[in-house]
């Protein structure tokens, strides 16, 4: 069931973890600091939940029995667009971190974690993400520097109102950046919400039109203020520009 985001104190986690007493603890400690905490012992089940239940953000450790978290991740990301998801995982390796942030996670934290460092972790991806979503409903006219982005008219003008020449795969990649901003999008992920077609890991499609986008919006383009490189990430729109 999709959901727009909550206010922390009224957020639904759904926790997916094959370890008992893993669920055990953070069932009741969420529950203790106002969350509404649901528990999954798998990807099967943690599905049903989230086609039933109006889940806010999902804690998915990555190594589960049968259909693993990275596989569960990228389907909640696809069918939930709104759902913010948080990888765990006992391999804190480069591996493991790239490839969840890869499928769509907004943050990663490695087990043994201390629950007060993951409830704050949540508190912050929830705040990201509650910030994205009402951006997102508000986006329509984008500021970027000295350049407007229209999104209904499908324009994006100079500082005098000329607009600026963009191809429509460009048009649709500065959009999908802008629809969220502060918030590191990877590769796969622009091209899901531009395109919705398989990523291909060796596809540079997304480099070239950000590069070309660079030489349009940004004052320098070789240090870019706007649409930013995150190492092993992929790219972040700052709207401020700081």
């Amino acid at each position: 069931m999709q959901t727009t985001p909550a206010s922390e104190s009224k957020a639904t986690i759904l926790i997916v973890d094959d370890e008992p007493d893993v669920r055990e603890v953070l069932e009741e400690y969420f529950s203790s600091h106002g969350y509404t905490a649901l528990c999954a012992d798998g990807a099967a089940s943690a599905r049903t939940l989230a086609a039933e239940r109006a889940i806010d953000l999902a804690l998915v450790d990555i190594h589960l029995p049968g259909e693993d978290g990275l596989s569960l991740a990228r389907h909640l990301r696809e069918r939930y667009a709104a759902l913010a998801i948080i990888m765990l995982t006992s391999a804190a390796t480069v591996i493991d971190r790239v490839v969840g942030l890869e499928v769509g996670a907004d943050d990663y934290v490695p087990k043994p974690f201390d629950p007060r460092e993951l409830v704050a972790r949540v508190r912050s991806v929830l705040r990201r993400t509650a910030a994205a979503h009402r951006a997102e409903l508000g986006a329509e006219r984008v500021r970027i520097g000295r350049c407007v982005l229209d999104v209904p008219a499908h324009r994006l003008t100079d500082e005098n109102g000329a607009e600026v020449t963009m191809s429509p795969l460009e048009f649709d990649l500065l959009k999908a950046l802008a629809q969220h901003p502060n918030r590191p999008l990877s590769r796969e992920r622009i091209l899901n919400l531009q395109t919705r077609r398989d990523w291909d890991p060796f596809d540079r499609s997304v480099d070239l039109r950000v590069m070309r986008l660079r030489k349009k919006i940004e004052p320098d383009p070789e240090h870019p203020r706007f649409i930013r490189t995150v190492r092993n990430e992929g790219y972040v729109f700052v709207p401020e520009g700081r």
